[in-house]
């Protein structure tokens, strides 16, 4: 008999096993992961290259081939010099936080790519160290075993990582350490770029699975075209590790009632039938939205929420962190290297005030983008820092002066312009039912103004 979704899963399960072998074959090289389109990273139709410390190409799987146009002998007499126009010193510099978003590129023919680096290796300070290894010598096919490399001193392994001195993120690692390998699902709800795909990673990093996969799945994917092969290929993939289901919120329903049939009974049907097959894995979904009011809207179902909800954790947003500034350091020290930077008190001044709606993932990239400002320099001070963000920045209140007496009675303070303002804002939030962006739109003002003089307003009172 035969069925339009044999030959898809077939193909699937091919470049899952051609996937599989690269990485594992070649464990001991950086793997370049890339796509046209950033939302593809992460999935089957990714191309992957196996690049070597002196920046030779040393392996590639067939989407590799397909998206660059080459066949495999043409790929090896390429670099990434040559393909690219970078070094692998660049990329371990980019990609050496677990934080890292992915990079823009450009092939030599003007091809664009987003490109993620991995590597298993331990990142040395010089990579000419790496380069000048024995690995010159080695056939190009074969991995590279990297000679013992110079450390600074090992990184804390898995939720360690998180301990940066804010309490209720304590509390949250406390909670978590107490259910790992305990087979309960974990919800981990908070804003966007507070952190949750780092935290998903760091609960398998400390879990029994950590030698495992672990397989990220983005739910927004799936939203324009279920694809029910693709979710269950990732579904297979990760058994005996940790799938992670990011943006949990956007799985469109068809496919909501598919994985809640799969976790309930703990096997896998391939699509279009076939012999099940049982499944062994932790499970760790993430969300920016709230389930609960999805659910109210028939927008999630209740038995999937009640299913995947095991142990539930928060996020905080980092305007609520009181490591705000451990965070900013910790960064600036990783990323300055062997010349390191101190924050000048101004712009400390001007990170305690910022209200971070792109939490960590903006402090960051702000940092990132500064440190580069700064290079050669001792100091990062405000004319390193992004212009947008210094457009938006303001020192907190209470490092403000004190404003000049006025003579005003209590009658005229309350029809001050920053009194009508605030009643402007909450009455537009009133009537967007408390929803920001649309009280923002509103006001032709945006979040962060919002943000800002809500919190300005607290202060004050």
């Amino acid at each position: 008999s035969y069925h339009p979704h044999t030959m898809a899963l077939v193909k699937m399960s091919a470049r899952m096993i051609e996937n599989h072998w690269l990485s594992d074959d070649l464990r001991h090289v950086m793997r370049l992961h890339f796509h046209g389109r950033v939302e593809f990273l992460g999935t089957l139709m990714e191309g992957i290259l196996a690049v070597n410390p002196d920046g030779r190409i040393v392996g590639a799987n067939r989407a590799a081939l397909d998206h660059l146009g080459l066949s495999g002998a043409a790929l090896r007499m390429q670099s990434l010099a040559s393909l690219f126009g970078t070094t692998v010193g660049a990329l371990v510099d980019r990609f050496r936080s677990p934080l890292a978003t992915p990079l823009s590129l450009q092939t030599q023919g003007g091809q664009a790519l987003h490109v993620l680096a991995r590597f298993n290796w331990p990142v040395w300070h010089s990579i000419e160290e790496a380069a000048g290894s024995n690995v010159r010598g080695a056939a190009a096919a074969r991995p590279f075993v990297p000679a013992v490399p110079v450390l600074a001193a090992p990184a804390p392994p898995g939720l360690a990582l998180l301990a940066s001195g804010d309490a209720p993120l304590a509390a949250l690692v406390a909670k978590i350490r107490r259910v790992l390998d305990c087979d309960i699902p974990i919800l981990i709800s908070g804003e966007t770029g507070t952190g949750k795909a780092l935290l998903a990673r760091a609960i398998h990093q400390d879990s029994r699975r950590a030698h495992q996969a672990f397989v990220a799945v983005n739910c927004a994917a799936f939203a324009a075209a279920p694809v029910e092969s693709e979710l269950f290929g990732k579904i297979s993939a990760a058994h005996g590790g940790t799938l992670f289901l990011d943006r949990i919120d956007e799985l469109p329903l068809p496919l909501q009632g598919q994985l809640l049939r799969v976790l309930q009974e703990r096997q896998l049907t391939p699509p279009g039938g076939g012999q099940p097959l049982a499944l062994d894995l932790a499970i760790i979904c993430a969300t920016h939205r709230d389930l609960r009011e999805l659910i109210a809207a028939q927008q999630f179902r209740d038995d999937l929420y009640y299913r995947l909800n095991g142990l539930a954790v928060r996020l905080p947003p980092l305007r609520e962190r009181s490591d705000l500034l451990a965070l900013a350091e910790r960064f600036v020290e990783r990323e300055s290297g062997a010349r390191p930077l101190q924050i000048a008190a101004d712009v400390r001044a001007l990170l305690r005030g910022h209200v971070w709606p792109g939490n960590v993932r903006e402090l960051f990239n702000v940092l990132r983008s500064a440190c580069l400002m700064a290079a050669g320099e001792t100091l990062i001070g405000r004319e390193h820092l992004p212009d947008d963000f210094l457009a938006d920045a303001h020192a907190p209140a209470e490092t403000a002066p004190d404003p000049a007496p006025a003579a005003t009675t209590p009658s005229d303070a309350a029809h001050s312009l920053d009194a009508i303002e605030i009643d402007a804002i909450q009455r537009a939030l009133d009537a967007a039912a408390g929803n920001i962006s649309e009280a923002a739109k509103q006001l032709g003002i945006s979040r962060n103004t919002i943000y800002r003089k809500l919190r300005w307003n607290v202060a004050r009172s």
